[in-house]
């Protein structure tokens, strides 16, 4: 499956077969919690949320392929990632973009 963020894809010509997306729902544990808010205090990276984030976005990837593939679609182009807080202490990550057949 290509995945790309622009909507054309060099050589390629296809139809479009719609919107496809995946998303997670990702809630902060108590005890990472605890300690990346001591982070806050000296400052840098809270990398136990980088790691969370990133497995977070593969995730809403991968449900967003599988959509895709379900379409039995080659490629999804105008790939995008949003996130948003939907109650406090957790945060849903979603991947959207379209799928689309080669011609």
């Amino acid at each position: 499956m290509i995945l790309v963020n622009t909507d054309y894809i060099t050589g390629k010509e296809f139809d479009m077969l719609g919107l496809v997306k995946g998303s997670t729902i990702q809630s902060k544990n108590v005890g990472r919690d605890i300690t990346q808010s001591l982070k806050t205090l000296v400052g840098g990276e809270l990398k136990s949320y980088t790691e969370m984030m990133n497995n977070a976005r593969a995730l809403a990837t991968k449900r967003m392929v599988e959509e895709a593939t379900a379409l039995n679609a080659d490629a999804i182009v105008n790939v995008r990632y949003v996130s948003s807080a939907v109650m406090q202490g957790a945060s849903e990550v979603m991947a959207y973009g379209t799928a689309v057949k080669f011609k």
